[in-house]
């Protein structure tokens, strides 16, 4: 309507939405876990002995010694985390130091800065340039909870037993037409 400053162009009023504050910005931890979820976390200068379930995301900066931690989310350790327990969740990224199985339902990832002592069990598996990995990695789609089940079955189970049982003969004459060859023995038949 009246303008103060005179030659000056007239302005429309801005609307109310446009003056209102900007959203805040998105919390690091909830971006990097990929949903916007909270995030539990323990922070750089906490310790814990023990085991750890959580309900949500979590996030490790400080130390974990124990059993187990798990949870049926996200579990990242950081640069500054540690643990030494076994480690079970959905998706696992590991950029500490872990000591302990790693089982993950959907994946595990081991960032450059990462070290892991101890098995994968994991349909996918990322090991970025820089990692260090010491154990065995084992990609079967089954899930963990099966995996888990097929190690605690008791010798002598025939489910387990993937592989038949060879004896090898005691002594190498008493194979008729064995090689010659130590620790060879072949049979005709």
């Amino acid at each position: 309507m009246f303008d103060k400053h005179k030659g000056s162009k007239e302005t429309t009023p801005e609307p109310v939405e446009a003056k209102k504050a900007p959203a805040p910005a998105p919390r690091p931890a909830d971006t990097a876990a990929g949903s916007p979820q909270k995030v539990a976390m323990i922070g750089s200068g906490i310790s814990i002995a023990g085991d750890v379930t959580a309900d949500s995301n979590l996030k490790v900066e400080g130390t974990i010694e124990g059993r187990s931690v798990q949870t049926s989310h996200d579990i990242e350790v950081a640069e500054s985390g540690k643990v030494t327990a076994s480690i079970d969740a959905r998706v696992v990224r590991i950029g500490g130091e872990v000591t302990g199985d790693v089982n993950g339902a959907e994946k595990v990832v081991i960032v450059k800065s990462g070290r892991v002592l101890g098995n994968i069990v994991a349909p996918r598996v990322q090991l970025e340039d820089g990692a260090l990995f010491r154990g065995s990695i084992d990609m079967n789609p089954a899930p963990v909870a099966e995996v888990k089940s097929a190690a605690n079955k008791p010798e002598g189970d025939e489910r387990v037993a993937a592989r038949p049982a060879v004896a090898a003969p005691k002594r190498p004459e008493a194979a008729a037409g064995a090689s010659k060859e130590p620790g060879l023995t072949l049979k005709s038949g």
